[in-house]
């Protein structure tokens, strides 16, 4: 049967509300025509609504072990591109919105982002680590086009010689080449295009409003021509959907022009897992056993595994198969090479009202 808060064009399946923080459940006002429906019973288009959010301060710090980085930025909240998949779906929960719809539809912008970068590149004694955009919600989905708080972001690390790393799946970072092809020059920039998958019919359930992987691989080459080093992240790989791309993946990277690739397997923290499960009953109920079993197999058992170290990699037979293919493609098709640091030297504090002394 329908889900009935499954809309076309979008990722999630359903919209629950959160429980796992003890918050009161929503239920439905009772009105004489549900607002999720048209006067004719259909499901009404899902608007995306933003709402301006003012942080206090815009550098997220981290001391996690196994990811390799420990400073980012998020421009948003939630993400357009509705990625069933997508591990940051849970902090929606925080807001008491559902991280299934909910995170794909009501997003959080933070215009002041920019200004409060400055303020903090400014501190006495700031410690330079390479920048990281696109570590939780995508800083290039839809909504940038017009909100343009990533480009006030790399303008200011710009100015101030700061390294940045960015992740994104979206072709819209080609729109900031002016910016990034220099820091690329100077050793301060390097991106990050995922590609999950070369198959439009899988891509377009997986990641509905997400770009093509034709745009995407299309973005690799225009970044690299430019001189900026562009990975591909093969991220997630799912196991039983995505798996048998791997290696045409990391051949189509190498060919348009990418200087590395990684892979991670699917993880499926807290909502995520019980949304994926209903994803797949919606559009893959074939083999919806197989793949959470495939999974379970990788994670110890479990839908997820959260253990540091392990939880990037994977466990057992079926992760060791996944890195052993991956491993060989990258070493057929060149993109095995270790990537050079980005710069830290060349950092400029922010001048103030005080001129900056020489």
């Amino acid at each position: 049967m329908p889900r009935p808060d499954a809309r076309h064009g979008r990722g999630a399946p359903e919209n629950r509300t959160p429980t796992r923080f003890g918050l009161a459940i929503r239920e439905a006002d009772g009105d004489w025509l549900d607002a999720r429906t048209d006067l004719d019973g259909e499901a009404a288009p899902l608007r995306t609504t933003v709402t301006v959010e003012k942080p206090k301060t815009i550098i997220a710090r981290n001391s996690s072990p196994d990811i390799g980085f420990d400073r980012s930025i998020n421009p948003y909240r939630g993400c357009e591109h509705g990625c069933i998949y997508c591990f940051a779906r849970p902090t929606h929960a925080f807001h008491d919105l559902s991280p299934g719809l909910d995170f794909e539809s009501r997003l959080f912008a933070k215009p002041d982002a920019a200004d409060l970068l400055r303020k903090e590149l400014a501190r006495p004694g700031y410690d330079v680590r390479p920048m990281a955009l696109g570590t939780n919600t995508d800083p290039y989905q839809p909504i940038e086009g017009r909100w343009r708080i990533t480009r006030s972001i790399l303008e200011v690390l710009a100015e101030t010689r700061h390294p940045v790393t960015i992740t994104t799946k979206s072709d819209r970072v080609t729109r900031d080449i002016d910016i990034l092809a220099p820091m690329a020059a100077e050793g301060l920039a390097n991106v990050a295009l995922s590609v999950t998958s070369l198959t439009s019919a899988i891509s377009r359930t997986l990641e509905p409003r997400a770009p093509s992987a034709r745009k995407r691989l299309a973005a690799v080459k225009a970044l690299a021509e430019a001189g900026i080093p562009t990975i591909v992240a093969i991220a997630p790989v799912v196991p039983g959907i995505t798996d048998h791309e791997l290696d045409h993946i990391v051949e189509a990277a190498a060919e348009a022009g990418a200087c590395g690739a990684f892979f991670l397997p699917v993880r499926l923290p807290h909502e995520v897992a019980p949304l994926f499960r209903a994803w797949l009953d919606e559009h893959f109920p074939d083999r919806a056993d197989k793949v959470m079993n495939t999974i379970r197999a990788m994670r110890g058992g479990k839908d997820n595994d959260p253990n540091w170290f392990t939880r990037m990699r994977g466990l057992g037979p079926w992760a060791e198969l996944l890195r052993v293919r991956f491993e060989v493609a990258a070493r057929k098709h060149g993109l095995d090479r270790k990537r050079r640091p980005l710069r830290t030297d060349l950092f400029q504090p922010p001048q103030g009202p005080q001129l900056r002394l020489l």
